[in-house]
């Protein structure tokens, strides 16, 4: 409950409901007011420089924000691809380092299939899920459910692929139904090609027959009048078998109950199992299906849902021992799957409940696996929690007001039952009559006793007063902060950019020796969490390297020992680097995983250039290093420093290692300095056409100033020596003419 300053009592006069008393409302008011208001500035402020930087989410798809990939309540679903040599050895595609050179995602990464690919290609999708897949040849087809943004309603999605699920291709909405539609199980019968959405909704259990493969689906039967949800139909011992869950029936446990039918065709008649409901049970033990059954070494494997947690935690997988017309029987067998360390910046770090695997000719076996990066019901969730911390800055403001001497009345009397001002006899006899009347007076009387006691206590004008109102009032920036941080800023994932549909991974190196381990730590601990980090290279250039255990990782990480402690160590060539992209992030430097993303996005658009976040530009006329406000001047840019920048391994480090750098490498070892320089120099000497790209860092923080190991801690000593290498650079390779590229020159709106 929030309440501001009503009244005072002064030597028996009467305040309330009297002028002074109205004055010490709009008094009292004002300051609630005044202090939401500056509170509500602040936290605006913070929003503004922290949550949405440079609207970098409307502009992940290249369409229209509103046109999709919406922030809805039933999560933001995705699909991915697995490999293995068994269905129970599946491992993640970025794991085996799948190349498309002409997607410029190297390697491709999951998730394979998700909203953003969807809205692009003209169906405006929240979330994508259930994925089936169906084979031909070496044409790979997955339906799946897709949300549409408008209609708020499941449809039925198709995707193709012909590089065995690598990456796919949209094909548009196989089924659109005025109903919700999920679980598109397509299988085949008698050679035909059938698809059994849930329609639970509507009822019915359709099966539906492609009438032109695989947009085109017409109604074949509604086999059963029940609205099962996630059913599918096999073929097993000469029988056909449906399995599916009915939670509109009296005492069904939701997401814990499973029915089996059988029959001779899939169109029917069915009849029920004799042990029907094969299971009623918690939600959390795997009754629900959760995709595809499978075959595997002679045993039938199903697939069930894990929803104790969450909705769709996890899938579990039972081996059936038993099915028969009289008798079912399962066990759980054990289902390891890489999990995810990497929280919601995981596009599968809170929950993945569906899995169809199948074997392909090759004898490998591929599955396709939906995920999602926040639980069910996080929006609901995280707005409470938003409007609670808003609620407790209420309280802060009502503490700060008593201390400062705004608020004398925590509750004033005439908010109590039959109060009017004037206590007469009458009233007094009904207070000793109703005792819960009598009890709650007394309680609010104690209760306004705290100003007066808390102001005896704290006095405002101390010195440790004023330490305890500047820590009240921080308290209520952070609430408020904090509040405002889970209504309005998402999820608090940090989620990668899309380039073509595809998502990839990149190397981060970073240079470092022993002086400088606790920065390390800090870095690796925070850079690791990053989505798209596939692997942290430390080069470690002087004295006795940590031990990995010493440090929080959630991605590998590697320690390269090097014998000369030279700057030329962080250009090296390192065949053990899998990702065609590097990070080249210097260890002092702290930035947000998104700015990180988005320089990565921008890479991968570019990847012959250097793209980076620290912009420079140097006068042809006068060979002088300057720093960004001297590009920022000028307008224009023609250098991106390498401290923070991404590079092609393949082509920077052999560019920077060939025979024509050797007298740039031997500068760098002379004035310990001046490697990122040289880079860009070489880089200018290849091409005629632009040769970097800047992105801006909604914040960087330097932690090299909160130490004294930092080789340009003396700025003027440090600019001094870059321009001479700047002028010995020049001779070698020639200036840089008139090459300056303005800031804000791209669609995207982060180079401004």
């Amino acid at each position: 409950m929030v309440v501001v300053v009503l009244g005072r009592e002064n030597g028996g006069e009467e305040m309330m409901g009297g002028t002074q008393g109205r004055r010490i409302l709009t008094s009292g008011l004002v300051f609630w007011v005044g202090c939401f208001v500056l509170y509500g500035l602040i936290a605006g402020l913070y929003a503004w420089v922290v949550l949405r930087p440079f609207s970098s989410a409307s502009y992940a798809r290249s369409g229209l924000p509103w046109l999709g990939c919406q922030e809805d309540n039933e999560g933001s679903w995705a699909i991915g691809v697995f490999y293995g040599d068994s269905p129970f050895s599946l491992k993640p595609l970025e794991t085996l380092n799948v190349w498309s050179n002409e997607s410029a995602a190297w390697p491709i990464a999951n998730p394979v299939i998700t909203c953003s690919s969807a809205s692009d290609s003209g169906f405006p999708s929240n979330f994508v899920a259930d994925p089936f897949l169906y084979i031909q040849g070496d044409t790979f087809y997955i339906f799946y459910e897709t949300k549409n943004s408008f209609t708020m309603q499941g449809d039925i999605g198709v995707a193709k692929s012909t590089d065995k699920g690598a990456t796919w291709q949209e094909l548009g909405i196989a089924l659109d139904e005025e109903w919700h539609l999920s679980y598109p199980y397509v299988f085949n019968y008698l050679g035909q090609i059938y698809m059994m959405p849930e329609s639970n909704e509507k009822g019915e259990l359709r099966l539906y027959q492609a009438s032109n493969f695989p947009l085109e689906w017409k109604l074949e039967k509604v086999i059963m009048k029940k609205p099962f949800v996630d059913s599918f139909i096999i073929n097993h011992d000469g029988e056909y078998w449906l399995f599916g869950s009915d939670h509109s029936s009296f005492g069904s446990q939701k997401n814990g109950q499973l029915e089996i039918w059988y029959s001779s065709s899939p169109l029917g008649p069915w009849k029920p199992h004799k042990e029907n409901p094969i299971y009623n049970v918690d939600q959390s033990l795997g009754a629900r299906n959760g995709g595809r059954p499978f075959m595997y070494t002679g045993n039938l494997y199903r697939v069930g849902q894990d929803c104790g947690e969450t909705y769709g935690r996890r899938v579990r997988v039972f081996k059936v021992e038993v099915l028969s017309k009289h008798e079912y029987k399962e066990v759980e067998v054990p289902f390891i799957l890489d999990e995810p360390n990497k929280g919601r910046n995981a596009w599968n770090g809170a929950r993945y409940h569906h899995l169809d695997v199948q074997q392909l000719s090759s004898g490998q076996w591929i599955g396709v696996m939906d995920g999602d990066r926040v639980p069910s019901g996080d929006i609901v969730h995280r707005i409470i929690l938003g409007c609670a911390f808003v609620a407790a800055v209420a309280g802060v403001v009502v503490l700060l007001g008593v201390l400062l001497g705004a608020v004398n009345c925590i509750i004033p009397l005439n908010w109590c039952a039959d109060y009017s001002g004037k206590r007469s006899d009458t009233l007094l006899a009904w207070e000793r009559a109703d005792m819960f009347s009598l009890k709650v007076r007394r309680f609010c009387s104690r209760l306004n006793r705290i100003p007066s006691l808390l102001r005896g206590r704290i006095k405002s004008n101390s010195y440790s007063g004023r330490f305890v109102l500047a820590l009240i009032f921080a308290s209520g920036v952070a609430l408020m902060c904090a509040g405002v941080k889970n209504i309005y800023g998402g999820n608090g994932a940090n989620e990668p950019y899309s380039w073509r549909g595809h998502f990839s991974q990149f190397t981060l190196l970073a240079m470092t020796y022993d002086a400088r381990l606790w920065n390390l730590k800090m870095y690796v601990k925070h850079y690791s969490r990053c989505t798209s980090v596939k692997e942290i290279v430390v080069v470690w250039n002087k004295g006795t390297p940590p031990e990995l255990s010493e440090l929080d990782s959630a991605v590998p990480v590697r320690i390269r020992m090097e014998d000369k402690n030279s700057l030329n160590n962080r250009f090296k060539m390192d065949p053990l680097i899998k990702t065609r992209a590097v990070l080249e992030l210097d260890d002092d430097i702290m930035m947000s995983c998104d700015d990180i993303e988005r320089g990565f996005r921008v890479w991968r658009q570019y990847p012959d250039r250097i793209v980076g976040f620290y912009p420079r530009f140097v006068d042809a006329k006068a060979l002088k290093y300057r720093a960004e406000k001297y590009a920022r001047k000028h307008r224009g840019y023609n250098m991106i420093l390498t401290g923070a920048a991404f590079v092609d391994s393949q082509v920077a480090f052999k560019m920077y290692w060939s025979e024509e750098a050797k007298l740039g490498r031997e500068l760098v070892d002379k004035y310990f300095n001046c490697e990122d320089v040289l880079l860009n120099f070489l880089y200018a000497n290849a091409s005629s056409s632009k040769t970097v790209e800047y992105v801006r860092p909604a914040w960087a923080i330097d932690t090299s100033k909160l130490s004294g190991a930092a080789i340009s801690r003396n700025t003027q000593e440090h600019f001094q020596i870059r321009s001479a290498c700047l002028a010995k650079f020049a001779e070698m390779y020639g200036g840089p003419g008139g090459r300056k590229w303005e800031f804000n020159g791209r669609r995207d709106g982060w180079d401004v």
